[in-house]
């Protein structure tokens, strides 16, 4: 190239950091190539607890690639690696040409020995089996819980190898639970020095100073309606109707007027993304003096907001819509129990309380109606899957596994908040500023297709034929479904035939909510991409005409904080899931023995996993406990069968099983059948 050292330099480093970003492959002699044309492939090893793995390629239009035991010994489950395609008479073989990324440094599990040589056993078993852990370190209980850091990752010809950090204490303990999560999925659980002293700097107590220029709704019959637990407040509603047209006041929490861009407050709320919330705690995306305090809507207090009002006609239709700087004062801090108890239950103590709000709710309760046959109409899909209900006692320790409630006060939330967060999308749309969409795109066609013999077995039918299935084909599906023998299966089949929302700058739709226009808005004391929001409409509100340059800065932003966000998002819904199903499997340890009945809600190569009746608990039959024959998971025609009878497991099975098994600290149910 005839350069100059240093820019020789600069090209080199440049191409080695393209190497290390999997865009390049890096050759022998210092030679390197686009990676297709050595037809390598970059990916992300899911592994298997019996040794071998597959490459999940980034590529979406690519199948997952074989990994060999062999080709595995030097990679770990969640790295980020290059492999080499080789055609071979058998098919072709990949081999691993580089690592891109590893996905584990620092690991949590149980403390182990064997023939005097210490080891750590994951608590995910697909990193490996056991690790062994550096000699001459510290040691601790067998069985303990122990955090350590990989300080030798595998070669094809030695193990990895960890130095034990620290040792929790028991697995069965819920604090030891929480410290495992919060290590594992490395969720930042303190704030910077600067972070605190700003938030103890917010004055708690208003001023009318603070006021100005806002739009006073203190006199407005406005309320919060949120789970027993809450503690952090960030919308509240209001519902007046004026000749037949409702005009619905949401107001939320004004988190953007304390938390400024670019300060120690900001930079901690962007690293978090988001609240993570566990049956026993929260870890709060902004300090608790914030969330639970002067942003919190608390009943009685004066509070800064940002109100979305809208006008909406008889038929559900959204007329006109406004947004503005507000203060409110909530008359109640109303839980989803005492206004179902109000407006189904009749309950004359819940009515004799709160009968000044009484036809507030109900107002509310029309509304809500009206605006999801709305939605329905539109093709909006509504899953009917209930979550769990923990109930703990004072030792933290798990009393009971409930399905969650799901009753008309939760509707009218969802639907109240689905109406502003469209509205303030339009609206920001219309004032063409760049803006942080919740998007979610339609399910592959292919995976459809996959699962359309098994909807057909069960009497419905995807039209497939006409081409790219719409969100009302779904919803046809799910409103035929509902109370039927089968309808939770099928939302179960159906949800995970979903991709999964994310945010993003570019508008492509929310197909799950069939919207046109979405983005989050309704709860920035919990979620970074609302607080994004509010910052926008901040700007909106004040007039601001964007220039080029600040239009393009705010673009690039968008994308980086849209996929940041997104992946915090899902860190934090793995986190909450995992700890879920420790909070089962604990509640489980004292059932070993007894029977339940359940059904079964999917079906896998190695078994099929049953939901119980009485408790939301699912559990895992195994194949290999199946004794009266040898049975194999046909995927296509979503059976598992056995060989010799003919013997088969459908997923809405009704069976009867009993608990074998049970490993608290990962999770695990074992169920066997009784019969």
């Amino acid at each position: 190239m005839e350069l100059p050292r240093a820019e020789l330099e600069a090209v080199v480093e440049s191409l080695r950091e393209l190497a290390r970003e999997g865009k390049l492959v890096r050759l022998k002699k210092n030679h390197y190539a686009i990676p297709g044309a050595q037809n390598c492939v970059v990916g992300r090893v899911q592994a298997h607890p019996d040794g071998f793995g597959f490459l999940i390629p980034r590529e979406k239009s690519r199948n997952d690639i074989y990994l060999s035991r062999r080709e595995m010994r030097r990679v770990m489950h969640g790295d980020v690696v290059m492999v080499r395609l080789e055609k071979r008479r058998t098919g072709d073989e990949a081999h691993v040409v580089q690592i891109l990324e590893r996905g584990h440094k620092r690991i949590v599990g149980t403390y182990d020995e064997f023939e005097g040589k210490a080891y750590l056993i994951p608590m995910d078993l697909r990193i490996a089996p056991a690790i062994p852990l550096a000699p001459g370190g510290p040691k601790s209980g067998k069985g303990k819980v122990i955090t350590a850091e990989i300080s030798r990752y595998g070669t094809g010809f030695s193990p990895p190898e960890a130095k034990l950090l620290e040792s929790l204490g028991d697995p069965d303990d819920p604090e030891v639970q929480a410290r495992s999560i919060v290590f594992r999925y490395d969720l930042p659980t303190v704030f910077s020095a600067e972070s605190r002293a700003a938030a103890t700097r917010c004055v708690q107590q208003l001023d009318t100073r603070d006021f100005r220029n806002r739009t006073d709704l203190r006199g407005l019959p406005i309320v919060t309606i949120d789970g027993e637990q809450a503690r952090d407040f960030d919308d509240a509603v209001s519902v007046e109707k004026k000749s037949g047209h409702f005009f619905l006041y949401v107001s939320i929490a004004d988190v953007a007027h304390y938390v400024r861009p670019a300060t120690a407050l900001d930079q901690d709320a962007y690293q978090r993304g988001t609240s993570v919330y566990f049956p026993d705690r929260a870890i709060p995306m902004i300090p608790e003096e914030l969330s639970n305090g002067i942003c919190s809507l608390n009943p009685a207090e004066a509070r800064l907001t940002k109100t979305v009002v809208l006008e909406i006609d008889p038929q559900g239709q959204v007329r006109h819509s406004r947004m503005f700087e507000s203060v409110i004062q909530s008359r109640a801090r109303m839980t989803y129990t005492e206004v179902r108890r109000i407006l189904i239950d009749r309950d004359p103590e819940c009515l004799n309380r709160y009968r000044d709000l009484v036809d507030q709710f109900q107002l509310m309760e029309e509304l809500a109606l009206l605006l999801c046959e709305d939605r329905r109409e539109k093709g909006s899909l509504d899953f009917d899957l209930p979550e769990a209900e923990i109930v703990l006692d004072l030792q933290g320790m798990p009393e009971n596994i409930a399905r969650a409630e799901r009753s008309i006060a939760h509707r009218i939330i969802e639907e109240f908040m689905i109406a502003a967060n469209e509205a303030v999308a339009r609206h920001l749309r219309e004032k063409e500023f760049p803006l942080l969409y919740r998007v979610h795109e339609g399910p592959e066609q292919e995976t459809l297709e996959a699962l359309s013999p098994f909807l057909l077995s069960l009497g419905y039918r995807l039209p497939l034929s006409k081409g790219k299935v719409a969100p009302k084909d779904l919803q046809r599906i799910l409103e035929a479904c509902r109370g039927k023998p089968e309808e939770r299966v099928l939302n179960r089949v159906l949800l995970r035939a979903m991709k999964q929302a994310r945010y993003a700058p570019e508008n492509i739709g929310h197909f799950g909510l069939a919207s046109n226009c979405y983005t989050h808005f309704t709860s920035p004391i919990r979620r970074y991409p609302d607080l994004i929001v509010h910052r926008i409409l901040q700007d909106a509100l004040e007039g601001k005409k964007l220039k080029p340059k600040e239009r393009d800065d705010l673009a690039a932003y968008l994308e980086e904080a849209g996929e940041h966000t997104s992946e915090r998002e899902r860190i934090a819904m793995d986190a909450e899931r995992e700890m879920v199903d420790l909070k089962k499997a604990q509640f489980m340890l004292g059932k070993i023995g007894e029977e339940f009945d359940g059904f079964i809600v999917s079906l896998a190569n190695f078994g099929f996993f049953v939901e119980l009746n009485d408790y939301f608990v699912e559990g895992l039959v195994r194949l290999s406990a199946l004794q009266d024959d040898t049975y194999y998971y046909y995927e296509k025609e979503h059976v598992i069968k056995g060989r010799r009878t003919g013997h088969a497991f459908r997923m809405g099975d009704a069976v009867r099983t009993r608990v074998v098994r049970v490993n608290a600290f990962r999770g695990e149910i074992d169920f066997e059948l009784t019969h």
